[in-house]
């Protein structure tokens, strides 16, 4: 019978997952300090790094004038990649969106009554992101025909 005492109810509740109130709110307290002092570390590492990166920034880089940075190659590049990008876009955009209307307009034709709902949605934003997709890069090839 003494090897029964190894089940008496305390040491039941001292290994048990279900330990009594007392120890719970003891080691939620600790599990909790311990998250904090986690994220701590993390929010004073993200601090030092962006102070550094903005000391070194300040520091290090040479000061340049408005007038370097605009006859720059990046800047040029930039530029030109821009609004290259923005009038294939513009040529691109219809073209796709037209290819998918015809391709959901073929598969709503062979669809029953419920998936008809999902084709007609599928076309009605295909319209949808093919007008924002030219009003976006038109407006972006507007801008920055200004900055030439």
């Amino acid at each position: 019978m003494e090897h029964l005492d190894l089940l008496s109810k305390g040491h039941y509740e001292a290994t048990s997952r279900t330990a009594p109130a007392s120890s719970r709110s003891t080691w939620w307290v600790y599990d909790s300090s311990l998250r904090r002092l986690i994220s701590g570390k993390r929010r004073i590492r993200q601090f030092a790094t962006s102070a550094f990166a903005t000391c070194w920034l300040l520091g290090v880089a040479p000061s340049a004038s408005a007038s370097d940075i605009q006859n720059s190659k990046l800047v040029k590049g930039t530029e030109k990649l821009i609004g290259d990008v923005t009038t294939w876009l513009m040529i691109l955009a219809p073209v796709v969106a037209g290819l998918l209307i015809i391709y959901f307009c073929i598969r709503r034709s062979a669809a029953d009554e419920m998936d008809t709902k999902k084709w007609n949605n599928r076309i009605i934003v295909a319209i949808i992101s093919c007008i924002g997709a030219v009003l976006g890069s038109a407006t972006l090839n507007l801008i920055i025909g200004y900055y030439k």
